[in-house]
């Protein structure tokens, strides 16, 4: 038997994908970005030394190919990537038509989306009448607050304290396939907001907007924070994924971070979340506990949610950094027959223009697996390949699209 651990480095794409230019930042194609390399060279460069200092410092992965494996999906190098490649590397391209969380995620399980998902045009208001008139009956209020794209803490702050006067939902989007609505967990009730955004998915999913986000937030005027009570409320996978294939073989799928909500539980066993320092020691409880046979499916969400949207490259590498410090003491604590696979879901570019996702291919790194020698180069591949592979290393039925890499 063994055990494989799949841990996505959410939005850090490594450049190249072959479609960028069908994907824009506003008006801006995303052709050229490259999440890594633009940080590497910032940093080589000197110009993101705001809490760490010097070349992007990643010994861990770029010992598992990482900075190869940039070179393999885009051409660029990632300077102060350079090391002796002990693991096994590809870069991977997606199919679906979206740059978005679940697209990336659902792929990489094995199931490419099938369809166009929907997004809200960037007016003001963004959404239509009658999806304003249904959130207004399940919250039993006579309005809504904001109906824009909009950053979620900037919302919060501007409209907090309005929201807790007259008891309006803050509802808004943003470039994803997402409705999110906002409310105060005192004033309003995060149970109250857990069952409006739960009432209300089924409409959005009819539309195939991707998923329904509750935001709950305490605090009082001027000085509002969103708490992890957090929900996504997303779209059923429209076929099994891998997820499903493991628990059909009798294997336990543990889940941490948003892997719970991106899969809507389908196919998991149980989930951890918090922030990814908390996720990092649930990770390394979970390679000391996982049962053989068993999945640990894991999504590091906070170099895209704090530092990728918000186009903060030198916050970005000391999350990298962070990352890699510590993902090293994962790949030391793990049993003969283990695999750890690393990749992520898109790009995000902190060097970009606006604040979207950008259209990346991503690493694929493997650790583990050390009687098959030497690291090397697995080429370029496909986000369904990550499923297969794990899949064949778990002795597992694929009954996806991909190809196992090993």
């Amino acid at each position: 038997m063994s055990r494989a651990f799949l841990v996505v480095m959410d939005s850090v794409g490594i450049g190249g994908a072959p479609d960028a230019d069908r994907f824009f930042n506003g008006s801006t194609p995303d052709s050229g970005a490259n999440t890594l390399a633009h940080i590497a060279e910032a940093c080589a460069a000197g110009r993101a030394d705001e809490g760490r200092s010097g070349p992007l410092h990643l010994p861990n992965l770029a010992a598992l190919g990482l900075g190869e494996a940039v070179t393999l999906a885009s051409g660029a190098a990632a300077p102060g990537l350079a090391a002796p490649v002990t693991g096994l590397y590809a870069a991977a391209s997606e199919v679906s038509p979206g740059k978005d969380t679940p697209s990336g995620h659902w792929e990489l399980a094995g199931v490419p989306v099938p369809w166009d998902w929907h997004y809200f045009p960037d007016t003001t208001p963004s959404f239509p009448d009658e999806l304003v008139q249904e959130v207004c009956k399940l919250a039993g209020v006579d309005g809504i607050l904001g109906n824009c794209h909009a950053s979620g803490t900037r919302i919060i702050a501007d409209l907090g304290e309005e929201h807790m006067r007259t008891g309006k939902p803050i509802c808004y989007t943003s470039a994803d396939s997402v409705f999110q609505i906002a409310a105060h967990e005192e004033s309003f009730g995060n149970q109250r907001l857990q069952e409006l955004c739960k009432a209300l998915a089924p409409v959005l999913h009819k539309m195939k907007v991707g998923r329904v986000i509750s935001r709950p937030f305490v605090g009082e005027p001027g000085n509002f924070t969103r708490t992890a009570n957090r929900r996504d409320y997303a779209v059923a996978l429209p076929s099994p994924g891998l997820c499903d294939w493991v628990q059909a073989a009798g294997g336990k799928v543990h889940g941490v971070g948003k892997i719970g909500d991106i899969f809507s539980m389908q196919g998991i066993d149980d989930v951890v979340k918090g922030p990814d320092s908390d996720l990092m020691d649930q990770l390394d409880r979970l390679v000391e506990e996982a049962e053989e046979g068993s999945l640990t499916f894991a999504n590091f969400v906070e170099f895209d949610s704090l530092y990728g949207h918000r186009r903060d490259i030198a916050g970005y590498a000391r999350a990298l950094e962070w990352f890699d410090a510590r993902i090293g003491q994962v790949i030391a604590g793990l049993r003969p027959g283990d695999m750890l696979l690393i990749t992520a879901d898109h790009g995000n570019d902190p060097s970009w223009t606006g604040s979207d996702h950008t259209r990346e291919r991503v690493p694929v790194l493997i650790a583990g697996l050390s009687d098959r020698g030497a690291g090397g180069n697995l080429g370029l591949c496909q986000f369904t390949d990550v499923a297969a592979t794990v899949a064949a290393h778990l002795d597992v039925p694929a009954l996806g699209p991909g190809r196992s890499l090993i």
